[in-house]
């Protein structure tokens, strides 16, 4: 990646989003493609970016997945937790193009069997590899001897620790040689997500690419893709568990309650987010 030397400009040709510059800090080029998402390229841009991600609110899933993996290849990947979503849009990536498919995974080292269960069903049904990240060891046993096994349950503070050693800093390392991610967020899932939208800049990251391309999708229709498809999924699903983590902080939800109810459901609705998905924008 090469530093800004000149000003940039954003323009939209036809369907698809052109960025031309010529050095730029985080590019990402092919023959008629640059994205810069450069810190003080995206704050005088916003309103441009406004704009494409607008445009692209109108297309499909597929859609989005197609022009994603084709403009960035391998420089884009799916960070998946095995969830509905997730299968979902591994489905659609393979069939679009298996050899650019790419899906990262974060084993924090507490998930379900159910989800390890899944993760060599997609693998052998679809023929691909998944990329899994760790905690870093020593952190790990750092928290633990000091904090305990189920340090989670004892406070916010312990619960945002362990999810920041086992989730946000392997994902932070995971995404680290990337151009772009996508996520399997979708609005309706919690308050938190009701303003994301299917291409944004991630801050967070370096102010790579993060894609949702099913944000605006209910959970019916998650559900009719993968029975319309015979896609595999997590059997937590089957037993009341509509939104998986780790197996200590995830639990069946009873008919009616709130599908994030089941996570961190000791703690408060505002406080259940694990990091992954915080703009360091928005932090107060």
């Amino acid at each position: 990646m090469l530093l800004a030397t000149q000003n940039e400009y954003i323009q939209i040709l036809t369907s698809y989003i052109i960025v031309k510059e010529s050095n730029c800090e985080h590019s990402i080029d092919d023959d008629n493609f640059t994205f810069l998402s450069n810190t003080s390229q995206r704050s005088k841009n916003n309103f441009e970016i406004d704009n494409l991600a607008n445009r692209f609110e109108k297309k499909t899933a597929t859609d989005i997945l197609k022009w994603s993996i084709e403009k960035f290849g391998n420089r884009v990947a799916l960070a998946s937790s095995f969830g509905a979503e997730d299968v979902v849009i591994i489905d659609m990536m393979v069939k679009i193009d298996k050899s650019k498919t790419k899906i990262l995974t974060l084993d924090t080292g507490r998930l379900n069997q159910e989800t390890y269960d899944v993760m060599d069903e997609i693998r052998k049904r679809y023929s691909i590899s998944i990329e899994s990240y760790f905690p870093d060891s020593q952190q790990v046993e750092q928290m633990v001897r000091t904090k305990g096994f189920n340090l989670m349950y004892k406070s916010i503070e312990n619960r945002k620790l362990c999810c920041e050693i086992r989730k946000v800093n392997p994902l932070n390392r995971s995404l680290a040689s990337l151009d772009g991610w996508i996520t399997g967020l979708r609005r309706e899932q919690a308050l938190s997500r009701l303003n994301i939208k299917k291409i944004e800049i991630d801050p967070t990251h370096n102010n790579i690419l993060k894609i949702n391309p099913i944000a605006d999708w209910s959970e019916d229709m998650v559900w009719k893709y993968i029975k319309e498809n015979d896609v595999p999924y997590n059997k937590l699903h089957d037993m009341g568990f509509p939104s998986i983590g780790c197996e200590p902080c995830t639990r069946a939800i009873s008919k009616g309650e709130n599908r994030r109810s089941g996570r961190w459901w000791w703690e408060e609705s505002s406080q259940k987010e694990c990091g992954l998905h915080i703009n360091i924008g928005n932090k107060k």
